[in-house]
């Protein structure tokens, strides 16, 4: 089929590949426009930008697709079909209504739970035992359209927001292709949401990374692994030259008990405002991530320190 590809971070990237593979005319690419990053911030272009250049493939990034320019060479790609992963911007319904097929999302839930921006985020924080990936068609509501196809994903007790980005992206590669053929030959089952359950996945603040260390155990290990590796919760430590802030990447629930955000022994265990947490990866500002036996030896953190 001739297809449009709209999509912006790595969890896209492996999609269009999986299309390329499958022999799929790709007429035109859509990211997001280049942004800042790293530490000179440069301007750079987003992985599939990136990635669809090192294939030869025509780009656009606009700032907006709701733009008359923009909805014209839209549908001048003549397209059978277009497919958005994790694009980052709401498609107007002259954009959705273009293509002879319509528009197809792949999203990282199971939908009606967690519509929007950060599904992948709230299931770990919400304790979520499972969670996986569909193909929906596009309605100009958020994340509303029928569901053509899907998978679930089991999120494991130490899983973080990267290692489950991991697995729903290689999980949403292998069944775009299949959800594009059914569509094309006309087999794809259309099932409307439930109405029931719906959640939403707001974005990720930088004013909620910091960890509380009064929330329940429980709470402060799916917090923490929630935002690993990106932006990463974090706390601030003691030391000689004032307080160092320090993310916390990967913790598990162990018994301990103390006042919340003191240090129980000098291996990570932090009491919390019931139980305790292990902390199994940490990463100083200005440092790579450590394995916690390794950070405590370039950090060392005494019992009853007390962490902010």
């Amino acid at each position: 089929m001739r297809l449009a590809f709209l999509g912006t971070p790595e969890f896209s990237v492996a999609c269009l590949a999986e299309l390329v593979a499958a022999g799929h005319e790709i007429a035109c690419v859509y990211s997001q426009p280049p942004a800042p990053r790293g530490r000179g911030h440069d301007l750079k272009p987003s992985p599939v930008h990136a990635f669809a250049e090192s294939l030869g493939l025509s780009v656009r990034t606009p700032a907006s697709m709701k733009t008359a320019e923009e909805i014209k060479a839209f549908r001048a790609l003549d397209l059978d079909a277009a497919v958005v992963v994790a694009f980052g911007q709401i498609l107007v319904r002259e954009v959705l209504e273009a293509p002879r097929l319509g528009c197809f999302n792949l999203h990282a839930s199971l939908l009606p739970r967690w519509r929007g921006a950060a599904p992948i985020q709230r299931a770990i924080m919400a304790g979520d035992a499972v969670t996986g990936v569909q193909v929906m068609r596009m309605s100009e509501g958020l994340d509303e359209g029928p569901v053509l196809m899907g998978e679930q994903v089991r999120i494991d007790a130490l899983e973080t927001a990267g290692t489950l980005h991991d697995k729903l992206a290689a999980v949403g590669a292998r069944m775009l292709p299949v959800a594009l053929g059914a569509i094309e030959r006309g087999a794809a089952r259309e099932t409307p949401q439930s109405e029931d359950g719906v959640t939403y996945a707001r974005k990720i603040k930088a004013a909620e990374a910091r960890i509380d260390w009064t929330r329940p155990a429980a709470e402060v290990d799916r917090h923490i692994r929630g935002l690993s590796p990106f932006p990463g919760a974090w706390f601030e430590a003691p030391s000689d030259k004032g307080p160092v802030r320090v993310k916390a990447l990967l913790s598990r629930v162990e018994d301990g008990e103390g006042a919340p955000g003191v240090a129980l022994d000098e291996a990570l265990l932090i009491a919390c405002g019931d139980g305790a947490v292990r902390l199994l990866k940490a990463q100083r500002e200005g440092k790579g991530a450590q394995d916690a036996e390794v950070f405590v030896r370039g950090f060392p953190l005494a019992a009853e320190t007390v962490l902010a």
